[in-house]
């Protein structure tokens, strides 16, 4: 080339050197231009996953709002957390998942948070993911109380979820919940208001519970009862007798009336698992 053009080996050196260099520069240039949106969706990623964690933590207020401007999120109104099956790998639902979704899908405890839940739940992509098998949705609940959701789905995945059965929905498990939040409270009301049925057999206090039970969650009489057990009205009125002597005053207050259904939903459930 030196040869062709009349420049001498040292210029052409030269003048490559700046070649390569201001390749360098532009390449550096370009490089640094890719990783800047890069960077700032993984900085949003970390804002993210740092709110999902103050959302989990029930965060006060003004650190939520903060975080979430940080994250780019807008606040809902209300939330609800899903926890996925322990032990899922699911790191690559999240590119089919809608942008407002918070989640964190790692394993062992995979688990997603739904803003505005009525809407999201709606979507297909939503819907798939909830539906797959030991999924527990949490209860909707104000974005101030996400952690209460998460705490309750957390409370419905221990004692009721099976990893590989249908998706529960912790809205239809709330009677559960209040039963479970204070187990000795409920023992203890049970022992109080049920204690009539000590002197009888275990056949005979089952029998009279579940008709104390139907009593209290209808209207009373015997073919309410009768329907609610399944069984014939004539049936029905022997046993109501029976529960009238035991429990009379009791079926005429209000407040023992509660206290009775509580304690037989806890007997229930005691002996025969959640219905």
């Amino acid at each position: 080339m030196a040869r062709r053009t009349g420049v001498g080996p040292d210029a052409t050196a030269a003048l490559a050197e700046a070649v390569f260099a201001h390749v360098d520069e532009v390449t550096a240039t370009a490089l640094q231009g890719h990783r800047r949106p890069v960077e700032a969706g993984d900085d949003r990623a970390g804002h993210r996953r740092r709110l999902l964690g103050l959302l989990a933590a029930g965060a006060p207020g003004p650190r939520l709002v903060a975080a979430a401007e940080l994250a780019q999120w807008r606040l809902p109104a209300t939330v609800a957390f899903a926890l996925l099956a322990p032990g899922e790998d699911l790191a690559g639902a999240r590119l089919g998942l809608p942008a407002d979704v918070l989640c964190d899908l790692r394993p062992p405890y995979p688990c997603i948070l739904l803003p505005d839940p009525a809407e999201l739940r709606n979507d297909g992509r939503v819907r798939r993911l909830l539906g797959r098998p030991g999924a527990v949705i949490g209860p909707v609940v104000p974005v101030g109380s996400a952690g209460d959701s998460l705490r309750w789905a957390r409370t419905v995945r221990d004692r009721l979820a099976d990893p590989h059965g249908q998706p529960v929905e912790c809205d239809t498990r709330l009677p559960d919940l209040l039963l479970w939040a204070d187990e000795p409270l409920v023992h203890l009301v049970a022992g109080r208001r049920l204690a009539p049925l000590e002197a009888l057999t275990a056949k005979q206090a089952a029998r009279v519970a579940s008709t104390l039970l139907a009593t209290l969650q209808t209207r009373g009489g015997a073919p309410d009862v009768a329907a609610r057990l399944g069984i014939h009205p004539q049936t029905a009125r022997k046993r109501l007798r029976r529960v009238h002597e035991l429990f009379g005053p009791a079926l005429h207050d209000p407040d023992a009336r509660f206290e009775l259904e509580v304690a037989l939903r806890g007997r229930l459930r005691a002996a025969d698992g959640p219905a």
